[in-house]
């Protein structure tokens, strides 16, 4: 009698990397958890981990040292996997603080360890180094910590990112008075030499430098064409300045000055009105116009440049650009008075979510509703939530797939309606707080064998005497969970045997679903 090549048996059982490691916890709300290793706990507490924040089950302080051990831990014993994440974390992850963060503590961890191994520290340095204020950023966290004495890897790295970020538009946008460290500053610490294959780099330099030790005296190069057309702007007289915003090569004026939408109020020294903000539109870039839209209703410009910033914000370029999460357009949404911006701000949310698969057969797809959810705000600037984030994520699978059941669930449970091709936005209206977090019984009312199950959580789930949520669901159909959160303890197995657990506030591995389902393994995203 056949035993193993049947054609059941003979299935390949794919694997994914977020990986339980068999050893039983609790997770914060009583049920039975699965403790993960090292590198998934802090995969998904890193693609989660908006820094300093609090959660509803974990301080924000300890969030942070919970990361901050983890990356000094496998900085030591795992530095390319280590590299790799904080790399991919500041690039397609777009999460700037832990990545800064992290790349701090991985350098620390490894020169305090006397490892020389792997990626130099110089280079993790750099890699998460993406935008002009952050090498500051970095200098701020390290001395903060851990003295001014800064070592030279940090400052090597650091100097490398200087020469590839800092222009004269960088210094207008970032070299403010508001800095701890300032451009000039930071030149001094790691001394950055000019790239020899940008000649002006060393004007600027010596420009930055100056005006942050002689401001009243500091003269821009010839030249960066950019400084002394903003020097010109600058010595206008105030009343003469509003006559530039209202001429007819204003937008170029204001352009050609790096003039940021941020500094045009203080250099009117007055009002926002519509004509300083169509004057600014042209060179905003598309997020900042997103944040926008309600200033721009209140000032009252025109439908003609409203019609252009309609076509920048909804733009599958731009979106892709701009590397936002979908979450910044439903913020958007809900809080633009105008109903001109809806439409626009519906394609764009459905051009971030790109990557969500169309899943073939029935998929349940689950979206928690727990008051912790709720509770743990994305920022402290913003109002959403994780519960919205799961409601993205959730509608937008259901919407795609050929036939799912989109279910909320939280102490009760129940069916969202929806129509093929409707607008995420306008099912997310259907959403509701339904307090506790009875995952296992949302997944015994509502499995109905399907092809698969989705669970958007952060998995802290209350105790059942059916046991954990996925036990819920036959053994050979996949269970995916989507991690919102990064706490400790899973609410099931992960990593194999159709069990796999993803995570963070993008899309983007939404991909390995159909990876695992087409039996094959699915690598960590900076690998794949």
């Amino acid at each position: 009698m056949a035993r193993f090549n049947t054609r059941a048996a003979a299935k390949p059982q794919p694997t994914s990397r977020v990986t339980s490691t068999g050893r039983v916890l609790r997770t914060y709300e009583g049920g039975r958890g699965r403790e993960r290793d090292a590198r998934s706990e802090l995969f998904l507490l890193a693609v989660s981990n908006l820094v300093s924040q609090r959660t509803f089950y974990e301080t924000g302080a300890d969030r942070d040292d919970r990361f901050a051990r983890l990356v000094r831990e496998l900085a030591v014993t795992d530095p390319e996997w280590t590299a790799g994440l904080l790399g991919w974390l500041r690039g397609q992850g777009n999460l700037r603080t832990a990545s800064v963060v992290g790349a701090a503590e991985y350098v620390k961890a490894r020169l305090d360890a006397g490892a020389t191994d792997g990626p130099s520290n110089r280079q993790v340095i750099a890699s998460v180094l993406q935008r002009p204020d952050e090498p500051g950023e970095l200098l701020a966290y390290w001395t903060a910590l851990y003295g001014r004495n800064v070592p030279k890897p940090v400052k090597r790295g650091v100097a490398d990112a200087v020469r590839r970020l800092y222009h004269g538009k960088s210094l207008l946008k970032y070299d403010t008075a508001s800095k701890g460290y300032r451009f000039g500053d930071i030149l001094n610490l790691v001394h950055a030499a000019p790239d020899p294959d940008k000649p002006w780099q060393g004007d600027l330099f010596r420009y930055a430098l100056d005006r942050r030790h002689n401001p009243d005296t500091a003269v821009p190069p010839a030249s960066s064409t950019v400084l002394t057309a903003h020097r010109e702007l600058m010595a206008l007289p105030v009343e003469a300045r509003r006559a530039v915003v209202t001429s007819a090569d204003g937008a170029e004026r204001l352009a050609a000055a790096g003039m940021t939408w941020e500094a045009l109020a203080g250099w009117l020294q007055g009002p926002m009105d519509k004509e300083a903000w169509e004057a600014v539109i042209p060179s905003m870039g598309a997020m900042a116009l997103v944040r926008n839209l309600r200033n721009f209703d209140e000032a009252g410009v025109s439908d003609e440049v409203a019609a252009r910033v309609a076509a920048r914000i909804s733009d599958p370029a731009e979106v892709v650009r701009s590397r936002q999460f979908p979450f910044r357009y439903l913020a958007a949404y809900q809080h633009a008075p105008s109903l001109r911006w809806a439409y626009p701000l519906e394609q764009a949310l459905g051009h971030s979510l790109a990557n969500v698969p169309a899943l073939p057969g029935r998929t349940l797809v689950l979206v928690d509703r727990s008051g912790s959810m709720f509770w743990s705000r994305l920022s402290d600037r913003s109002e959403l939530n994780r519960a919205d984030a799961a409601a993205i994520f959730g509608t937008a699978l259901a919407l795609r797939a050929a036939d799912a059941d989109l279910v909320q669930f939280g102490s009760d449970s129940g069916r969202i309606s929806f129509r093929r091709g409707e607008s995420v936005l306008k099912v997310l209206e259907r959403f509701g707080d339904l307090g506790g977090t009875n995952t296992t019984e949302a997944v015994r009312r509502h499995y109905r064998r399907h092809d698969r199950v989705l669970i958007v959580t952060d998995e802290q789930y209350a105790p059942s005497h059916h046991g954990d949520p996925t036990e819920q669901v036959p053994a050979q159909v996949p269970v995916y969970t989507w991690n919102l959160a990064g706490y400790r303890a899973g609410h099931g197995p992960s990593g194999q045997g159709d069990r796999h657990t993803f995570g963070g506030l993008s899309d983007a591995a939404f991909r390995m679903v159909p990876l695992l389902e087409a039996a094959r393994d699915a690598d960590w995203p900076w690998a794949a």
